[in-house]
């Protein structure tokens, strides 16, 4: 079953939001895609939270997901993340297999 690596990003200082939508899009999405190899990456705004960013890295399978954690891509990616932004984004990760869907397209 499909599965997604999901990192929610909080942008506090509403002066930065563009600087860090420009990087994201930029840099760290392509990369991130590129070090995980990950079937296709995806980002966005939250409409609740207007400070908040989502990424979601989608993945064959949550073992795809597992490999990545610990990973020296991961591990660069997070430095080069901390390195940017330090303390003014704040951030978690999830992981999150689809166990269902319904409806078709």
């Amino acid at each position: 079953m499909t599965a997604y690596f999901i990192v929610r990003a909080q942008v506090v200082d509403a002066a930065a939001k563009d600087d860090f939508d420009r990087w994201y899009r930029d840099e760290h999405l392509p990369d991130a895609l590129k070090a995980f190899k990950a079937q296709r990456a995806s980002r966005g705004w939250s409409e609740m939270e207007p400070s908040v960013h989502y990424a979601f890295y989608e993945f064959d399978d949550v073992a795809g997901v597992r490999a990545i954690q610990g990973s020296d891509g991961l591990k660069r990616l997070v430095a080069e993340f901390d390195r940017a932004w330090g303390d003014r984004v704040k951030r978690s990760r999830d992981i999150v297999e689809i166990i269902q869907t319904v409806g078709g397209a």
